[in-house]
């Protein structure tokens, strides 16, 4: 079994998440008492939010690439950055690292070739929803349109992630929100709906609406179990 390295922290609230799925899955394929071999750096957030809102992404890509490193040194064999809206440094983080990193969105779009969608709907910060990081590499990379909620919505997309979810809190108006946001992107054409932000899936759940949704936290730590697995990964 190979080592699993995660940058966590972005919130805590997803990275627990992220734990959890991937010892479950690495159970699920190998059974008996096996659990995940992870070398895991979770950051302060409160320094990285600070940084997304002034727009300081230079500083947040040292702060990610340093932890990277570290999880590196740590023995990973391969590295996972477990929140949406910090693959904008994504190739910074590379750059400064010799294993592979698993790009959260190539592993979602990987899924949706596979299940035949061709035009998405994505919820995220508004980060994620507005620039072309995340994007631009679905549609360009994957050949997959991506379509966002108008401009008050991603409004209240970011708002209850930063304000609510990486608090922990849960709340059933917040999910009636975004319930109606799900179903207006549906009703614009989108196939499915990315969960675009990690904490979003703390929310809704599939039991909540009958619109696909593609929860980006499972999906990558899917990716992560499959490659330690895999005796052909890197």
């Amino acid at each position: 079994m190979k080592t699993i390295g995660l940058l966590g922290g972005m919130s805590w609230e997803s990275t627990a998440s992220y734990y959890k799925e991937i010892n479950e899955g690495i159970k699920t394929v190998l059974g008996g008492l096996h659990s995940a071999k992870i070398c895991l750096y979770s950051v302060d957030f409160d320094e990285i939010e600070k940084l997304q809102h002034k727009g300081c992404w230079d500083k947040t890509a040292k702060i990610l690439s340093n932890a990277a490193k570290a999880v590196e040194a740590g023995g990973a064999d391969f590295l996972l950055i477990c929140t949406n809206t910090m693959h904008k440094v994504a190739e910074e983080v590379q750059s400064s690292i010799s294993i592979p990193l698993v790009h959260i969105a190539d592993a979602t779009a990987e899924k949706l070739i596979t299940d035949n969608i061709k035009r998405v709907g994505l919820l995220g910060t508004k980060f994620t929803m507005e620039q072309g990081f995340y994007r631009n590499r679905i549609s360009e990379k994957h050949g997959i349109e991506v379509i966002v909620p108008d401009e008050q919505d991603r409004d209240i997309v970011h708002d209850i992630i930063y304000n609510e979810l990486c608090l922990g809190k849960i709340n059933d108006s917040s999910r009636s929100e975004y319930i109606k946001i799900v179903d207006k992107l549906f009703s614009q054409g989108a196939e499915a709906v990315i969960l675009g932000c990690t904490e979003i899936a703390l929310l809704i759940q599939q039991q909540h609406t009958k619109v696909p949704l593609y929860d980006t936290t499972t999906i990558h730590a899917a990716q992560a179990v499959k490659l330690a697995t895999c005796k052909s990964a890197s």
